[in-house]
């Protein structure tokens, strides 16, 4: 039986070193992350040197334009490092592995990096239209360099690095139906507003229309004269004390079935659409990260096995409906929100979206004929 499978190609500028990825998109499970398995062919002419490999987690906090006088906004983070040539006198290797070792010949060595389970997810913050250079946010590379050290800066001409995303893919479960009701009372007024918010599911995917089911009851002498409904993402830069803030990525605003007068009531479905085509200008924006310059969407919920889990260097994303009731000038405003989580599901060996199991093991592709390689880190297809 013949096996052809597709894997991504990247070589060092003075061709001596060449990395082989199966892919560049590694899950995070929550109880852990895919391991980063590759291998590399090195030229003959290295045979007496070391090779060194390393996981670097790139953090941009600030705009390169604004770094002057020696200031640097970027921390890289080694989250693996050890030495793949020569050759550990044991390690395990997967199939995709032992594939490319059998076909690439006997210069071709394995190699397999594991990142801490608390790594921080690939996100990307939307620069504004006018900035250039990298943008901010956490991006993952792996790099193979010759050198004495692990330590050792290297060479450019001998060095080769691929870009990877840490993602993180919807559960297979739905949570429980969000829902909550919040009351107004009005002084020297007797009587209270109560508005009543519930969504259709907890889980959303990607491109989703989310259900906004609202129910009010005006119980008191004030008039709702209008509605506003609205899903805002929340970007929690944990870096920073005051690194949280809040935009609103989708809105709805309605007068319909309004004024509701007093002892009046209504119910109603507002449907939002969260997608990054009507929030292209919106600097600031969270983002999935991004492999080179391809399309993307908006950034996925991130999830935690526990609130105290979250890496000091990462960005945190959350999503919640909010409902506005307005009463006018004097009576203000009545407000309710309801957290929901909004990610991909998880693809499955041949790129068809399924919905994400517990820990389920990733099948290579298997395709017609095999294909070969480019030389800028594209995936060859």
């Amino acid at each position: 039986m013949v096996f052809n499978f597709r894997v991504y190609k990247k070589q060092s500028p003075n061709g001596k070193i060449t990395m082989y990825l199966g892919k560049r998109d590694f899950v995070d499970h929550i109880s852990g992350i895919e391991p980063i398995d590759g291998v590399f062919v090195m030229d003959g002419d290295y045979q007496d040197r070391k090779i060194f490999g390393q996981v670097v987690c790139s953090f941009r906090y600030g705009r390169e334009e604004d770094e002057v006088m020696g200031l640097n906004f970027q921390k890289d983070l080694y989250l693996a490092s050890q030495q793949v040539f020569p050759p550990p006198e044991k390690q395990e290797t997967s199939k995709l592995q032992e594939r490319l070792v059998k076909k690439l010949g006997d210069n071709c060595y394995p190699f397999t990096f594991t990142i801490p389970p608390n790594a921080p997810a690939s996100v990307t913050l939307q620069p504004a239209s006018d900035e250039e250079g990298q943008p901010c946010g956490v991006h993952y590379y792996v790099k193979l360099f010759c050198g004495d050290s692990d330590t050792d800066r290297g060479h450019k001409r001998s060095a080769v690095s691929m870009n990877i995303r840490k993602v993180q893919y919807a559960p297979s479960k739905q949570g429980k139906q969000p829902c909550t009701v919040v009351r107004k009372d009005f002084m020297l007024s007797p009587g209270e507003l109560e508005l009543e918010v519930t969504l259709d599911k907890q889980l959303y995917h990607h491109g989703e229309k989310v259900a906004v089911n609202v129910s009010i009851r005006n119980n008191s002498n004030k008039i709702v004269k209008k509605i506003k409904a609205m899903v805002q993402q929340g970007v929690d830069v944990v870096l920073f004390q005051n690194g949280q803030y809040r935009t609103s990525v989708a809105s709805m605003e309605t007068q319909e079935g309004c004024p509701i007068n007093p002892g009046s009531s209504l119910q109603k479905i507002m449907y939002l659409l969260p997608l990054l085509s009507s929030n292209k200008d919106r600097r600031g924006i969270a983002l999935d990260g991004q492999l080179k310059k391809q399309d993307t969407n908006l950034a996925s919920t991130t999830l935690l096995a526990s609130p105290d889990q979250r890496d000091a260097f990462g960005i945190i994303v959350s999503y919640a409906v909010k409902v506005k009731l307005y009463l006018g000038a004097l009576g203000g405003e009545l407000a309710a929100e309801l957290p929901f989580v909004l990610m991909h599901p998880k693809p499955n060996a041949r790129g068809k979206l399924v919905q994400a199991d517990s820990q389920a093991d990733v099948e290579m592709f298997r395709q017609d004929t095999i294909m070969e390689p480019e030389a800028d880190g594209d995936r060859f297809d």
